[in-house]
């Protein structure tokens, strides 16, 4: 009886492509298949990536706002364009790697946010805050950002190759 009764929902449903059997659904005739649990993660995982795309731009704007309030000198000055560069980089990268053509792409774009996180974390060690204790809070903060984001790059590598 429970065969007849698949049977019956692959016929209902095959003007859409669109069938259940044993617990698999089927998404086309062209023996392509998804497991229901599968079809789950994926939505899971993708808004984890779009989680990953707001935190580089926030950590790029949160960037951009702390070199608003530094003190200006030369060596600061200097600096703070090339973080302004990395930083931006980290973000722009990361929404080309999500919207990659090929593994290959997608392994080099992530390779590039790894190492402009490095980056960004020499340009925060280099910049003089004249020892004032909110601006130092404030750079450990962003170093700490660079650095997760830097071991989140990694780790995304290392299950990617």
């Amino acid at each position: 009886m429970l065969r007849i009764y698949y049977f019956y929902l692959f016929f209902r449903n095959s003007l859409s492509n669109l069938y259940l059997d044993h617990g698999t659904v089927y998404i086309n005739s062209k023996s392509e298949y998804r497991n229901s649990k599968q079809i789950q993660m994926t939505e899971i995982i993708n808004s984890k990536q779009y989680d990953l795309e707001e935190r580089t731009y926030n950590f790029a704007r949160e960037t951009r706002a702390f070199l608003k309030v530094l003190p200006r000198t030369t060596s600061n000055t200097q600096d703070c364009l090339q973080l302004v560069r990395s930083s931006g980089s980290v973000a722009a990268n990361y929404i080309e790697a999500n919207e990659s053509l090929s593994k290959k792409d997608f392994v080099m774009r992530i390779k590039i946010c790894r190492k402009e996180s490095k980056e960004n974390i020499l340009w925060l060690k280099l910049l003089d805050t004249y020892g004032d204790a909110n601006l130092d809070k404030e750079r450990t903060g962003l170093i700490q950002e660079a650095t997760e984001l830097m071991k989140i790059f990694g780790s995304i590598l290392q299950k990617s190759e």
